[in-house]
């Protein structure tokens, strides 16, 4: 496919800027949870392994035999949006890395870090509807224009969709499961009904995709890639779902039992 040639040229330029955020993160992740260790009480062993399982999933989409495929197989594509937007955000989430960051930090940076976290803006940009539009809305101008030709032809585009695909997946997920500092919490009611609405709109786009190949895309790959999405997506929300109603289950049983004794 010609419209991806450009690409091809820049392919080291374009993995090195992708990637180095991702080994800087891992290794100021280890390194943090050996200090915090010392300090006090050991860091869980299985969060480090979360969040390096969680940075080699969003590196296999951008650096390697899956991210070159992805140039001109829409199928590999597709797995790489999984990895890099969806399971790598849900494992590093889970891993909490903020909450290694305030522990490791001194404490007067941490309570600056702390008031960023309940600044307005840090508000708006962890609600959870707008994370959904930043997420799903984004797949859907990536999918339904010409975005996609686009992003093959223009390295720094590329660059930059990849970018706001790991971030937006990021923080979607994180304004839906609270396992970290989270100053501006909604009810698990909203988030689920929020949550159902980014999930239909997921699955959707994956069905549209499957009927209506977006643009330079053959149909046998946009079938194939569409029921990736719808399929694999699905598999990782259960995950996600789990986690919530576990959370909701977890914070309202010690209220019931308290309610019964009453």
């Amino acid at each position: 496919m010609h419209m991806n040639n450009h690409i091809h040229h820049d392919g080291t330029f374009s993995s090195f800027i992708l990637t180095l955020p991702f080994i800087l993160a891992l290794m100021g992740y280890v390194f943090a949870s050996v200090i915090s260790s010392r300090h006090h009480k050991p860091w869980p062993l299985y969060r480090t392994i979360l969040f390096i399982l969680g940075v080699t999933c969003a590196m296999a989409a951008v650096i390697g035999p899956l991210a070159d495929r992805a140039h001109t197989d829409f199928t590999a594509h597709m797995l790489g949006h999984l990895l890099l937007g969806m399971l790598a955000p849900l494992l590093m989430v889970l891993a909490r890395p903020m909450t290694l960051i305030l522990r490791t930090l001194h404490v007067q940076t941490a309570r600056h870090i702390s008031s960023i976290l309940r600044s307005r803006p840090m508000s708006i940009l962890n609600h959870p509807i707008v994370t959904s539009l930043l997420n799903i809305g984004g797949l859907w101008i990536l999918y339904t224009t010409d975005l996609y030709v686009l992003m093959h032809q223009y390295i720094l585009l590329h660059i930059l969709i990849h970018i706001h695909v790991f971030l937006a997946g990021y923080l979607f997920t994180a304004s839906l499961i609270y396992v970290d500092p989270t100053p501006h919490r909604y009810s698990f009611t909203y988030r689920l009904i929020v949550f159902w609405m980014a999930l239909a709109g997921h699955g959707i786009l994956s069905k549209a995709i499957y009927a209506h190949p977006p643009t330079g895309v053959p149909t046998s790959q946009a079938e194939t890639g569409g029921m990736l999405m719808y399929y694999g997506g699905d598999a990782i929300d259960l995950v996600m779902i789990f986690i919530l109603c576990y959370q909701w289950y977890k914070g309202s049983w010690p209220r019931a039992l308290k309610a019964m004794s009453s």
